[in-house]
């Protein structure tokens, strides 16, 4: 009988990938638009404005946000099930625990699982701070994300939330952008290399880039 792609570890596997890989676009293209920021309170709610008028005409207002949140939500879940599913299945093939620790994993690799975790309840805060304001520590303005950003990032939980997440995405990164890479057969022994280097720069450029606006609100350089 032919398993399906769901049912197989090789499926499971190129789904993660492929869910990993739609995240890590979008990831990229929220950290340009958050850099806005630093180009004051106009840029920056221009930007938001745009995100629910993306599409338009042919899309009426919201629909293009709510396509984009449809298709990130449906990767969390596919990416996160699939990732606890292959868990369970590494388990019940080895359900005794290993005399030694292998040295040769990474911190990025032996985190993934926390860091998973991390970033599921960071999703749910972050949404309920600057998407419905329903925990904002300030009063939440619709149509403001600028000050809304200012008001989180002026509280040292928020700072501590988001700067933690954000190290956790990073680690995630690091290592999920090599699997992916190697699941879905692009990594070969002369490309192993660059993807690795690729992997690092992401990771990097992703953290600094997030981690750059709480910073920017907490020293004075946006208020």
């Amino acid at each position: 009988m032919t398993r399906t792609l769901w049912d197989s570890t090789v499926g499971k596997k190129t789904i993660m990938a492929v869910s990993g890989l739609i995240m890590l676009g979008y990831l990229v293209a929220h950290m340009v638009g958050n850099l806005k920021i630093f180009f004051g309170p106009g840029e920056y709610n221009r930007y938001g404005h745009w995100l629910r008028t993306m599409g338009e005409p042919v899309l009426h207002y919201s629909w293009g946000l709510w396509i984009v949140r449809v298709v990130l939500v449906a990767a969390v879940v596919l990416h996160g099930v699939s990732a606890y599913q292959l868990s369970r299945r590494d388990i019940r093939a080895r359900p005794a625990k290993y005399v030694h620790k292998r040295p040769r994993a990474s911190y990025a690799t032996r985190t993934m699982r926390w860091g998973g975790v991390i970033l599921a309840l960071f999703i749910l805060w972050h949404l309920l701070d600057l998407t419905t304001g329903t925990v904002h520590s300030g009063g939440f303005q619709e149509g403001h994300p600028y000050q809304n950003v200012v008001d989180t990032f002026s509280t040292w939980y928020g700072n501590v939330i988001y700067i933690v997440a954000m190290l956790a995405m990073g680690l995630h990164v690091q290592h999920g952008f090599w699997s992916a890479a190697q699941t879905l057969g692009v990594g070969n022994a002369t490309r192993d290399r660059v993807l690795k280097t690729l992997a690092n720069l992401l990771a990097v450029v992703l953290t600094a880039g997030f981690v750059s606006v709480p910073v920017a609100v907490m020293t004075g350089l946006v208020s």
